[in-house]
């Protein structure tokens, strides 16, 4: 005997985006996006996204100090990819400086730790090169020139003439 197939009913707005946010917080420029995406409406995503941030369900500044401190204390990013990461999930403009300027200020410090545990992965290059791509790294993690090269140095034990 065939059983007869049920039909999903369509998620609303609302179901939708509690789904999504069960996943992981989200800026509410992202959200927007993908609720856009789903087809809803720009007034209903609109009216759904004020009804979570009055509820507490979406907050933007929660969630670019909960990014922040990811990047800074999981990837070792510099203050330039924090931003970057920031940026790239719809967080704004004035947001991310607020974030920014929460943050601890001492990029040196973090740049040396990040070169030390990269630079265990570097021994068996020559020096040149192990410096080389030891200040590429620091700078694809947002860490500015000058950090990067005086922190690859350090780490690699390197005086101004090698590097």
């Amino acid at each position: 005997m065939a059983t007869k197939p049920t039909v999903k009913r369509p998620l609303d707005c609302h179901e939708r985006a509690l789904r999504l946010l069960a996943v992981r917080p989200r800026a509410r420029r992202e959200l927007e996006s993908r609720l856009r995406r789903a087809g809803f409406e720009a007034a209903e995503v609109s009216l759904e996204l004020d009804r979570l941030e009055e509820v507490g369900l979406l907050d933007d500044e929660a969630f670019a100090r909960e990014l922040a401190d990811h990047h800074l204390t999981v990837r070792g990013s510099g203050r330039r990819g924090v931003a970057g990461a920031l940026a790239a999930k719809g967080v704004s403009r004035e947001t991310i400086d607020v974030t920014l300027a929460g943050l601890e200020s001492d990029e040196s410090g973090r740049a040396l730790e990040v070169a030390k545990d990269r630079a265990r992965r570097l021994t068996s290059l020559r020096p040149e090169a192990a410096y080389q791509r030891l200040v590429s790294f620091l700078a694809r993690r947002g860490y500015d020139g000058g950090v990067s090269r005086d922190a690859a140095r350090a780490a690699l034990g390197l005086d101004d003439r090698h590097a």
